[in-house]
């Protein structure tokens, strides 16, 4: 069109990667010998992880964003009999947005957006959001190096929230600043569930403990926004947004010796 106007292809920023990374590094240098044998029996203990996830859309949601990255924190019991119980949440962003003519009204006749000073503003496009969910599951110890280890398969309900990002860089353009961005934003939420089915592996010195597994969340969601500017029309009230894909990542067990004491890995 002629200007810097983006619909999901500026820069990228992931400072949340970088802190992905770091906390990761620090949940496998915070190793310290346990003194118990994890590989003889299973283990009632409590696990902290992080997480990467390439997520694809699916229903409502894939008409308006393209595949996201995902990254999370959660935290569960692991009783004796292998049943888990916790919460987890994630950020999603991405990049890839499907809203052709959004800012449609924004533009001048030359397909520019200007900003406060008259000058050709930058304008980029990114998906936005978060997720965060009650789990239950159980490890099955099909395989593996010892009966903490295995078939991971977990069920959750909670919650899923989304939305456009307008991001006008160092510009400052009246029509897209305060409330007026709830007009663009699209902004919906909403009841949600989850199924994972994955592998957890718990070393036997506790050097080594990794999750990795298929994803699925379905979102009962809506839209919060009851009137979107670029189309004059309302927005569907009634949603149905499906993310799936490959989650991996790092896990921190903790469990208690006989003695005394919790023990890191």
């Amino acid at each position: 069109m002629g200007n810097k106007t983006q619909c999901g292809g500026g820069p990228l920023l992931l400072p949340d990667m970088r802190f992905l990374l770091f906390a990761i590094w620090l949940l496998g240098a915070a190793h310290v010998s346990s003194g118990q044998a994890i590989r003889d029996t299973s283990l009632a203990l409590v696990a902290v992880q992080a997480s990467y996830a390439q997520q694809f859309p699916g229903g409502d949601l894939s008409e308006r964003f393209g595949s996201n990255s995902n990254v999370g924190l959660a935290a569960w019991r692991k009783l004796r009999n292998n049943i888990t119980l916790g919460a987890e949440g994630s950020f999603i962003f991405g990049n890839r947005v499907r809203e052709p003519g959004i800012l449609r009204n924004v533009l001048n006749s030359a397909g520019q957006v200007m900003d406060v000073d008259g000058a050709m503003a930058d304008v980029f496009l990114y998906q936005r959001g978060w997720s965060a969910f009650a789990t239950v599951g159980r490890i099955l110890p099909l395989f593996g190096p010892n009966p903490n280890s295995g078939l991971h398969l977990k069920l959750g309900g909670g919650y899923l929230r989304h939305k456009v990002r307008i991001q006008t860089q160092e510009n400052v353009v009246p029509q897209l600043e305060d409330a007026y961005l709830e007009g663009y934003d699209r902004l919906c939420a909403g009841p949600a569930g989850l199924i994972y089915l994955g592998y957890q592996h718990f070393g036997n010195k506790g050097r080594v403990n990794f999750h990795i597994g298929l994803e699925l969340i379905a979102g009962a969601t809506q839209a919060l926004r009851t009137f979107n500017f670029d189309t004059e029309q309302s927005n569907k009230a009634q949603r149905m947004d499906l993310l799936s894909g490959l989650r991996l990542g790092w896990t921190l067990p903790i469990y208690k010796k006989k003695d005394t004491g919790f023990h890191f890995y």
